[in-house]
């Protein structure tokens, strides 16, 4: 029996498992690994693969059976990060966005941040005002396809390109106008790197929301980008936080704080609700992450971190790597033959397509297209007076939301539907959005409807391999969950209520067990032989003396008596 367990065994040690890692051009990298083999192994394979040295910025994500996102740790084998069954689908991702991105050393890395970038702009995450959502789109035509040529690009051949998730005939233009006439005779490297230039300007730049509800109960954003900690509200950045004012981050079940210290001493706590207790974990692991890889000089400067307090035993987490200032030194000794670029070129992707898989918005008839959106607005308008929530959206488009009846309604519908220059003004919001009439969740709920994957989260159904119904499904469990209802600021309030309880009971335990500590100290100093120095002079003090003759004795007489009276009860019956 021993014989045939350890065999079971050392088959187990010895299997292989089979991974799949969709990179950002939406090919997939294949591979076998052991079961003992660590997230660092399975990281080196795949940057081997695609020639890669400046590596420190990438990771591999998964999302596991409960749609939650995970970065994957190097330092833990991958089998027991894998809470899914084998073969395991994994996706090779821009983990810490640089804070130059025109000054990576080799051109492979730049390109792979462009193709991140390039992700984030058609997922909704970079958000930016019209004309420069033209100047991006017509840097990323200008790499795929080369010059214009009117032989090869008849009028309207933008309209054949998905940038955004959606965009009207005037944009199209637009990139086609700039396309024509400034970019002509810009190589693909270059094209790319005057893109990574302009996005590192945009506010948004490098974020990766987290969804979360403020005390309030309203809906909010979460993210870390190089320069710091952002909370998105609708289109609006309503904090940012620099890495050296942020003291502290921790998290108790679904609740983050964050510790901040400004100047003049002044100290603020700031207080989110995740979804799930493993939500909140992993932002707050992603937040220890950012913020040594950004704020420390040295990767010997990183310590482990905890989320426990007095009462509450909570997760520890180190980050392991190198940091930011130690990655761009060692790039600048990189000194090889510039490797060789494979463009993925026109290539249609599932996640991210270059070509458009489905009719633009601005295809589709005209009239069906107003009917569409003002469906949409009443079922947006009925969940607000529903919610007896405030919207979040710019007050300066305000007007455009609260037109007085049906007709109002569809009216304000339309100019929705077609991005303006003339509404937009870079004073009336401080986050410019490339739908200038839209809030970040009025975008979202308007492309669920539409059937557009989602702006803020990341393409799980890709991720995931998930089929695309309980995508949509997760999705809009989380709008649901996210909209500000009713009961929400109610739900809140109970969440602090057994917060408080859990508290008082916690204190309590710690004050029994303080007593109990006490109690055996004092039966030691009055019962036992030990004559060590510390007992000896406790036990001389006059104190001491008069509590152990005067109370201490008689207790222990009266208690001794109560115990003989209770035995001698106990024999006699």
């Amino acid at each position: 029996m021993l014989s045939r367990w350890m065999s079971g065994s050392s088959r187990n040690l010895d299997r292989e498992y089979n991974c799949t890692v969709r990179l950002l051009d939406d090919s997939e990298y294949t591979c076998t690994i052991q079961r003992d083999a660590k997230g660092q192994y399975l990281f080196d394979l795949l940057c081997h693969h695609l020639n890669l040295l400046e590596k420190d910025y990438f990771g591999i994500r998964f999302v596991d059976p409960d749609k939650q996102r995970h970065w994957l740790e190097f330092t833990k084998s991958v089998v027991k990060q894998m809470r899914a069954q084998p073969p395991f689908t994994m996706c090779f991702r821009v983990k810490f966005y640089p804070t130059d991105p025109a000054a990576l050393k080799e051109e492979i890395t730049r390109y792979l941040v462009f193709l991140q970038i390039k992700r984030d702009l058609y997922h909704g995450r970079l958000l930016c005002k019209t004309s420069d959502a033209a100047l991006l789109a017509a840097y990323i035509l200008q790499a795929e396809i080369g010059d214009y040529d009117p032989g090869k690009h008849p009028e309207g051949y933008s309209s054949k390109f998905q940038f955004f998730p959606k965009h009207s005939e005037k944009l199209e233009r637009k990139i086609a106008e700039i396309h024509k006439s400034e970019l002509s005779g810009q190589t693909p490297a270059t094209s790319e790197l005057n893109f990574l230039r302009k996005a590192q300007t945009l506010e948004t730049y490098g974020v990766d929301p987290h969804p979360c509800k403020d005390v309030s109960g309203n809906a909010a954003f979460l993210a870390f980008t190089p320069f710091g900690f952002v909370v998105l509200q609708g289109n609006k950045r309503v904090h940012f936080i620099k890495w050296n004012e942020v003291t502290k981050m921790k998290f108790e079940g679904k609740t983050f704080y964050l510790y901040v210290s400004q100047k003049e001493e002044k100290k603020i706590v700031l207080t989110y609700f995740a979804p799930t207790p493993e939500a909140c974990k992993h932002l707050w692991k992603c937040g220890i992450e950012n913020q040594a890889f950004y704020k420390l000089e040295k990767s010997s400067q990183v310590r482990t971190v905890s989320s426990s307090n007095l009462f509450f035993k909570g997760s520890r987490f180190r980050y392991s790597g190198r940091v930011a200032k130690e990655v761009m030194e060692s790039s600048a000794k990189i000194k090889r033959e510039p490797p060789e670029i494979h463009r993925a070129g026109l290539v249609p992707s599932r996640s991210c397509p270059s070509i458009t898989h489905g009719p633009r918005l601005s295809s589709v008839p005209r009239t069906r297209r107003r009917a569409v959106h003002i469906s949409i607005m009443e079922g947006l308008e009925s969940l607000r007076d529903s919610a007896h929530s405030t919207p979040v959206r710019s007050a300066s488009h305000g007007d455009a939301f609260t037109a007085p009846g049906r007709s109002g309604r569809a009216e304000s519908s339309e100019r929705v539907a077609v991005i303006a220059d003339e509404n937009y003004s870079p004073a009336d919001s401080v986050l410019p959005t490339p739908v200038a009439e839209h809030s970040l969740e009025l975008m979202l709920l308007s492309r669920q409807a539409n059937g557009a994957p989602c702006s803020i989260e990341e393409e799980k159904e890709s991720e995931a391999g998930t089929p695309a119904a309980a995508e949509a499904e997760e999705v809009g469990g989380e709008l649901r969950a996210l909209c500000p209802g009713a009961g929400g600021l109610g739900a809140a309030q109970a969440e602090q209520v057994n917060k408080f309880v859990l508290s008082v009971l916690r204190l309590l335990l710690v004050t029994v067990g303080l007593l109990f500590v006490l109690l055996l100290l004092l039966i030691v100093l009055t019962e036992s032989d030990l004559d060590t120095a510390f007992f000896r002079d406790i036990r001389q003090t006059p104190e001491f003396e008069q509590f152990h003759y005067q109370y201490f004795c008689p207790l222990r007489r009266w208690f001794a008596c109560k115990v003989r009276a209770v035995v001698n009860l106990l024999i006699d019956t």
